[in-house]
C-alpha cells in the first residue's frame, strides 16, 4: 500500500483543532475550528474522492480518540461507512485498547510496523490528521504522498506540521487546485532528499 498524509492546515502551518473550539485544547489551544468556515461542496468532493482510494487508515493516539467518539455516531454521514468499516491502526505507547473496530495498536517500533504495513497488498494506507505521527514518518522517508488542504488564515498559534528543526524531505507537486471556499488544495509526492542549487541569473 501506499502510505498518504492527508492534513487540513493554516496558512501559517497548524493543523490542530481545525474542526471546533473544543476539539483539541491540548497544551491550552484556545482558536480551534479555523478550518470550518471555508468547508464547501467541492471540497466535500475532493475528500470523498481520496477516501475512496482508501483500503486502511492510519492515526496517532490524540486523533485516533477524537475520530473514534465521534465517527461511530455520524452514521448518516456520507464517509461514515468508509471510515467506520475499513480496518484502522493506531500509533501510540500507551493505548492499551482499541474499540472502534476494526482496530489495530502498533506500538514500539513505529517506523517499522508501518513499513510492513506497506509492503501488504492494497491502494492507500491514510493517515487523517496525526500530525506528530506524519512527522516522524516523513523523516523516516514512508510518506509517499502528502494531501494539503491549506485554509486562508493565520491562526498564530498551534501545533504546526513542519516546526522548526524537522527532516528535509524533497517533493514533487502533482496537483493544485482552489475552491469556493478559499482552500487551496496541494498533491505532492515524496521524492527523497531535497534538491539544491546555485542561482547564476538569466532565463
Amino acid at each position: 500500500m501506499r502510505l498518504v498524509l492527508q492534513e487540513f492546515l493554516s496558512l501559517d502551518g497548524v493543523y490542530q483543532g481545525p474542526g471546533a473550539p473544543d476539539e483539541d485544547t491540548s497544551d491550552g489551544f484556545t482558536r480551534g475550528g479555523w478550518f470550518v468556515p471555508h468547508l464547501d461542496e467541492e471540497f466535500e468532493r475532493v475528500a470523498g474522492t481520496w477516501l475512496g482510494e482508501a483500503d486502511a487508515f492510519l492515526f496517532g493516539r490524540r486523533t485516533y480518540l477524537n475520530f473514534a467518539r465521534d465517527w461511530p455516531k455520524m452514521t448518516e454521514h456520507p464517509f461514515a461507512g468508509i471510515l467506520n468499516g475499513l480496518p484502522k491502526y493506531v500509533a501510540s505507547q500507551t493505548l492499551t485498547t482499541a474499540e472502534w473496530d476494526p482496530t489495530t495498536i502498533l506500538s514500539g517500533d513505529i517506523p517499522a510496523q508501518v513499513a510492513e504495513l506497506k509492503r501488504r497488498p492494497g491502494r492507500e494506507l491514510q493517515i487523517h490528521g496525526s500530525g506528530r505521527l506524519g512527522q516522524s514518518l516523513l523523516a523516516a522517508g514512508l510518506i509517499d504522498e502528502l494531501r494539503l488542504a491549506i485554509a486562508p488564515v493565520i491562526v498564530g498559534s498551534g501545533r504546526r506540521l513542519l516546526p522548526d528543526g524537522g527532516a528535509p524531505a524533497g517533493l514533487r507537486l502533482l496537483s493544485n487546485e482552489t475552491t469556493p471556499g478559499g482552500l487551496a488544495i496541494h498533491v505532492y509526492e515524496s521524492t527523497g532528499l531535497p534538491e539544491y542549487g546555485t542561482y547564476g541569473g538569466g532565463a
